[in-house]
């Protein structure tokens, strides 16, 4: 499906736009997800059009773009993406040799990765980088650096508009980080998450995060048992689930333990809203007797 969308695509691109089109009124940036759109919002202000690749309530992991937005990519004055999400490791060197000359920019730049240390049932997962990279205010505070050097080199004219939109953003970063820490201070060090896009928030609090999936892949019923026990030994009382995944184990772990399931969304838009979400999760809910 995907190489068949990507020729298609490509020859229309070829035939139909051999030179960039120039487009009329706004210009516009491309980003992967929502939450990087955030970002580039608060730093571009009125002078870019911020598009998402992966519309809200699509799994990044699986999400195939459309005819039309790849399109529209030929159209965009740069790409910035996450890094290494699932979306961009199945689409960027395609994207790139469709479009050779847009500038993409990678806003992972910078950050400490974490390789191979992502906890599933118990144990260390041996794989490769950890994508969430944007599911954490240190993160966030250099990716949002990464962004203005890039909107600063492509309108070099508005630079001074975007480092003081990048200063704005920045201190809300840092106060969100203060109301977490402040909030966490009293929190369950150890939750539960069906997919693991949690895994820098808990490194920057001090958290243990495990995770229901294991390396993309529902538990058996053994590893199901094992998870509960886990769960019991850790005093687990959140159970963290997301819109675009299967629900039905979370809830049977949920019933098993009497603790509560909690709906999230890491690829939220409003990220500030999110990030509390989850710190007041894991300060308020009581265990259940």
């Amino acid at each position: 499906m995907r190489n068949s969308l990507y020729l298609l695509v490509t020859l229309f691109l070829l035939g139909a736009c051999g030179n960039r089109p120039q487009p009329s009124g706004q210009p516009t940036l491309t980003v992967t997800i929502e939450p990087l759109r955030y970002f580039t919002e608060a730093i571009a202000g009125p002078r870019y059009q911020v598009v998402s690749m992966v519309p809200e309530g699509s799994s990044p992991e699986t999400y195939d773009p459309t005819p039309q937005q790849l399109v529209q990519l030929a159209q965009s004055s740069a790409y910035l993406q996450v890094g290494y999400i699932g979306f961009e490791q199945s689409w960027m060197e395609k994207l790139k040799a469709t479009n050779p000359d847009l500038p993409f920019i990678d806003t992972s730049q910078g950050i400490e990765l974490i390789r191979g240390k992502v906890e599933h049932h118990g144990h260390v997962h041996a794989g490769g980088v950890e994508p969430h990279v944007w599911n954490s205010p240190q993160n966030a505070l250099i990716m949002a650096a990464n962004i203005c050097t890039a909107l600063c080199r492509l309108d070099e004219a508005h630079a001074d508009e975007y480092r003081a939109r990048t200063d704005s953003l920045q201190r809300r970063i840092r106060q969100t980080d203060e109301e977490l820490r402040a909030l966490l201070l009293s929190a369950q060090p150890s939750f539960l998450i069906y997919h693991p896009a949690l895994s820098y928030f808990a490194r920057d609090y001090g958290l243990r995060q495990i995770s229901i999936e294991e390396n993309g892949k529902e538990p058996s019923p053994a590893q199901l048992q094992a998870l509960i026990r886990l769960c019991r030994e850790q005093h687990i009382r959140v159970i963290f689930v997301q819109q675009e995944f299967d629900l039905r184990n979370a809830r049977l772990i949920a019933g098993e333990l009497g603790v509560e399931v909690i709906p999230i969304n890491p690829l939220s838009y409003h990220w500030h809203e999110e990030m509390r979400k989850v710190a007041q999760a894991l300060t308020t809910i009581p265990a259940h007797p």
